[in-house]
């Protein structure tokens, strides 16, 4: 369980996308979701974006309230780079709520779930699947399913990259016994939702280091965890993050960019071009702990 007093987490993040084309493009227009999250437990003290060629940005939240960043480069160019600087101060998560199986099946929780209630991925009649159903059937309450759940996929599940790609469905994880967080995640969902949980898939970055001490600047992958919807006996039910990649809830070092349905809903940057060119991508992020916030370097945006 988190400790809801642990001190804060200050971290700067750089996120640079490099796009080299073997020919002029143009119209090239993106969807950048890059920016972190604004919530109880994490503050946004600073963000940009960068682009080159440059480009006026536009801004809205999409449905589930990510903020999106839009642009557009309508000249003839053949390199498009995307520099992104963040620095975000994280707190613990509160400890999960004690939840029951019979708030779960109030209206009010159906309700609050929506539309994170519904499968988005299938594989039916996959022998294996049946399997981990039966084996997160029994437990205690809803709080022992999510973490049963996180624990279980990546016992039974290999992490590999390159296993799965993007678009690939569960029958390919499945089957191939490997994959990667994001295919980790949307096992989990389908777990959780096929229970009766409402369950969201979440993106964003995570500073994993073995020194809890370290203030080093790491470079990381692009992240994702689950968000579940306990319900309690009384009040709000509430959002609590769990890692299935890691085996257990989300803390200090996890930094929230949004949340969806599934991948789909949150890709990190989505573009077309005009043109007769293939591209190449170079992406790195780089992570750094801070040793606290800088108030003079706080430009909200």
């Amino acid at each position: 369980m988190s400790d809801d007093k642990a001190p804060e987490m200050n971290f700067s993040i750089t996120y640079v996308s490099k796009y080299e084309y073997d020919a002029e493009v143009v119209d090239n227009l993106n969807a950048l979701r890059v920016k972190p999250a604004a919530n109880s437990r994490q503050r946004v003290d600073e963000f940009s974006v960068r682009l080159s060629p440059e480009a006026r940005l536009h801004r809205h939240a999409d449905y589930f309230g990510t903020e999106v960043v839009e642009f557009e480069i309508p000249r003839p160019h053949k390199t498009l780079v995307v520099d992104v600087r963040a620095r975000v101060t994280t707190q613990a998560p509160s400890s999960p709520p004690k939840s029951t199986w019979e708030a779960l099946r109030k209206p009010a929780y159906r309700e609050a779930g929506g539309e994170f209630l519904f499968q988005t991925d299938s594989a039916p009649g996959h022998p294996l699947l049946d399997e981990l159903i039966a084996a997160t059937s029994q437990t205690a309450d809803p709080v022992a399913l999510v973490i049963a759940v996180a624990e279980l996929i990546p016992d039974r599940f290999e992490y590999r990259k390159g296993a799965t790609y993007v678009d690939s469905p569960l029958s390919d994880v499945l089957d191939g016994g490997a994959g990667v967080c994001q295919d980790f995640v949307h096992l989990g969902l389908f777990l959780l939702r096929h229970h009766g949980i409402a369950a969201r898939y979440v993106s964003g970055y995570l500073y994993s280091t073995e020194s809890e001490e370290t203030h080093e600047s790491i470079e990381v992958d692009t992240h994702a965890w689950i968000e579940a919807l306990l319900p309690v006996a009384r009040g709000e039910p509430t959002w609590v993050g769990v890692d299935p990649t890691n085996q257990g809830l989300t803390a200090q070092r996890h930094v929230k960019i949004g949340h969806g349905r599934h991948y789909a809903d949150v890709p990190p940057i989505k573009g077309v071009y005009r043109g007769m060119a293939n591209a190449e991508l170079d992406a790195t992020v780089t992570m750094t702990r801070l040793d606290e916030a800088d108030p003079a370097a706080i430009a909200r945006a």
